[in-house]
C-alpha cells in the first residue's frame, strides 16, 4: 500500500514541499503569457501533467527512506494506467465544467492502442493526465486540492 493511501491527505509541510517543487520547475514566467486551454493540445497537456503526477508521487514516497528499487517499484504501482483510470473516477464527482470538458478532451485524443492496457483505461489515465497538465499551468491551487483528494480514504 502505497503512504499517500495509508496516511490519508498530505499534512501541511508535505503540501508545502510539494507546492515548492513546483514552483522550481515553472517554466513560465508570467501567468498572462499561459496559452488559452484550446491552444494546447490534449496529449501536450498529457505529457506535461505525466511528468508532474511522477514528481508529486515520487514526493509522497520519498519517506520512510527505503531502497531505489522499493521506491521505482512504489511509483510504478502509482503511475501506471490503471492506477490512473482508478483517479479519474475518484475525483469525477470533485470536477468542474471545464475540469470535465478537459478530461474528455484528453480521453478523445488518446487513440493509440496500447499493448499492456486496454482501450479504455488507457484513455482514461490520458485524460487524468491532461487534467493534471491542464491544472498545473492554469490553477495550481487546485491542482493540490485535487491530489489531496486522491489520499482521501475510500
Amino acid at each position: 500500500m502505497s503512504r499517500c493511501q495509508s496516511s490519508g491527505r498530505l499534512n501541511l509541510v508535505e503540501l508545502q514541499a510539494f507546492q515548492g517543487l513546483l514552483t522550481q520547475l515553472e517554466f513560465m514566467s508570467s501567468r498572462d503569457s499561459l496559452p488559452s486551454v484550446s491552444a494546447v493540445s490534449p496529449l501536450a497537456l498529457a505529457y506535461l501533467g505525466d511528468a508532474v503526477y511522477e514528481l508529486y508521487m515520487r514526493s509522497q514516497l520519498l519517506m520512510p527512506l527505503k531502497r531505489i528499487r522499493d521506491y521505482h517499484q512504489q511509483v510504478v504501482d502509482q503511475v501506471k494506467a490503471e492506477q490512473q483510470a482508478d483517479y479519474v473516477d475518484v475525483l469525477l464527482p470533485y470536477l468542474s465544467p471545464v475540469e470535465h470538458d478537459i478530461l474528455r478532451r484528453g480521453r478523445n485524443a488518446s487513440t493509440r492502442r496500447h499493448s499492456r492496457v486496454d482501450s479504455q483505461t488507457y484513455q482514461k489515465a490520458t485524460a487524468f493526465e491532461a487534467l493534471l497538465g491542464y491544472l498545473y499551468l492554469h490553477d495550481q491551487p487546485r491542482l493540490f486540492e485535487l491530489l489531496n483528494q486522491l489520499s482521501q480514504p475510500t
